[in-house]
């Protein structure tokens, strides 16, 4: 559990507030900035990292902040450096690895979960830059630019996505069988094994293009990147399936939950009637989500183009959560302190609902 004043650096930190965040450490020289925050275990270092702050990260090494440090994937704050350069190149080197190495060298040869350390990202980035002599040659050959530009764009996409769809909260996990974190730091091995061969390929490539191609060869090479560019359109197209399938499992075990919580509550024997309820029993569909998240969970999985079924579900569900209904149902068992954050969300609920009724009447 992190104090009050360690959610306030972390607040300075996410916000890149480099005086605040100066001013508060120079009064406060005892907080512990090594501490991990959210699902994800990053400490302050991590986050600094994340969002390119070189200025908040250098003032947090004078601050003692760990370099060694790992977050829940098993990588520390040079992992996350190595990654920001792999995306925007030299500035982000200088930036953010140079201060870290200087700070602890042997963290470049500290690996994560996957078996990657800083130092195999630095060396991948290192392959993939063309030489100087071949790049006039490059930019004549619109077939490699564009797979090229395509790779780019694949290994962009994956450091945005990256454990967005992250399940844990929400399934319950089979020790036996993969979770959803073995999945992805799966997913992210195979990704960086097939990065590392192709940025292999290409050296290897360019070192034979400084001899002059035969037209036999030239064609064989243009067959391989044809060939290459659908194998890169199929594994992107693996992946987005693969994280559509994860999130419509979120939302299946969401929408699960929440009509057992409705039988529970609404549905509870005389034995129960005079529970009282506060705002946390109530069974909303998504707790901590806003209205049309609650919606979104209520109608998951319906087919809206069969309108007769979705008329059916749609009005089971403003029945549930008419305001005059629920109130005779559980007014009686409302904690007084909740009383009109619970009314006002069931009334914010059932016009959301109703409005979406009327969308299917016109």
């Amino acid at each position: 559990m992190i104090s009050r004043r360690q959610k306030r650096v972390w607040k300075y930190v996410e916000e890149g507030s480099l005086l605040k965040l100066k001013s508060y450490l120079k009064k406060h020289c005892e907080v512990d900035i090594n501490f991990s925050q959210g699902r994800r275990q990053r400490s302050p270092l991590h986050l600094a990292c994340c969002r390119g702050n070189d200025a908040v990260l250098r003032l947090l090494l004078r601050h003692g902040a760990g370099v060694l440090l790992k977050d829940r994937k098993g990588d520390t704050a040079l992992h996350v450096a190595a990654n920001r350069t792999l995306k925007y190149g030299k500035t982000a080197y200088d930036d953010l690895v140079l201060p870290l190495q200087r700070n602890c060298p042997e963290a470049m040869y500290v690996p994560n979960r996957a078996g990657v350390t800083p130092e195999d990202l630095l060396k991948w980035m290192k392959h993939s830059e063309p030489n100087a002599s071949t790049s006039h040659q490059t930019a004549k050959d619109p077939e490699k630019e564009w797979m090229e530009k395509l790779f780019d764009e694949c290994e962009d996409e994956f450091f945005e996505t990256f454990g967005v769809y992250d399940a844990d909260d929400f399934l319950p996990v089979d020790e036996e069988d993969e979770d959803f974190g073995d999945w992805a730091d799966r997913i992210r091995k195979e990704y960086f094994d097939k990065k590392h061969a192709e940025a292999q390929r290409l050296a290897a490539s360019c070192s034979r293009s400084k001899r002059r191609k035969t037209k036999e060869e030239r064609q064989q090479e243009e067959k391989s990147h044809k060939e290459h560019l659908k194998r890169l359109q199929r594994d992107h197209e693996e992946y987005l399936s693969q994280a559509t399938r994860k999130e419509d499992e979120v939302q299946q075990g969401k929408k699960r939950r929440y009509e057992e919580r409705c039988a529970a509550t609404f549905e509870a024997s005389s034995s129960k009637a005079d529970t009282k309820l506060c705002y946390s029993d109530i069974p909303w569909p998504a707790p901590q989500g806003t209205v049309q998240e609650m919606v979104d969970v209520m109608l998951h999985g319906v087919d809206r183009k069969d309108t007769a079924a979705f008329r059916k579900v749609l009005k089971k569900q403003q029945t549930l959560w008419h305001p005059d209904k629920f109130t005779q149902r559980c007014a009686t068992r409302l904690v007084e302190k909740d009383r009109q954050r619970i009314l006002d969300t069931v009334t914010a609920l059932s016009q959301a609902l109703n409005s979406l009724a009327q969308s299917l009447k016109t």
